[in-house]
């Protein structure tokens, strides 16, 4: 069974950092992209950040030159780097990959389970 677990959210006051962790255990074959969403209150959930397997990445506007995705292929770990962060970057962050259990399988999308990052003001 696969399973993405995530680590690293809290609470910090606006122009801070956090550094997100997001590993993923289980069987696994490979793993195709990964990725960074949130949904902040009373808002639809937005991709952040997402990182191929070859390195390259790709962010929303909002954040960008603030946020670094990074991942670690030998650890099946992707992280968030977040710097300068803002009231409005509050949400719940969810952790995704694209992950092949077995050279039989198909890609099918995981997700982790959440951890809320607060920034105040």
């Amino acid at each position: 069974q696969v399973q993405l677990v995530e680590s690293g959210g809290g609470l910090v006051q606006a122009g801070g950092s956090l550094r997100l962790s997001c590993a993923a255990t289980g069987s696994i074959f490979s793993i195709n992209a990964m990725g960074w969403y949130r949904q902040g209150p009373g808002k639809q959930r937005e991709r952040v950040a997402a990182i191929t397997s070859g390195g390259g990445t790709n962010y929303v506007d909002s954040v960008k030159g603030r946020f670094t995705i990074s991942r670690d292929n030998a650890n099946n770990t992707v992280y968030l780097q977040m710097n300068s962060l803002k009231p409005e970057d509050t949400a719940i962050y969810y952790c995704n990959a694209v992950i092949i259990r077995t050279m039989y399988n198909l890609p099918r999308d995981y997700w982790g389970q959440g951890t809320q990052v607060t920034v105040s003001s």
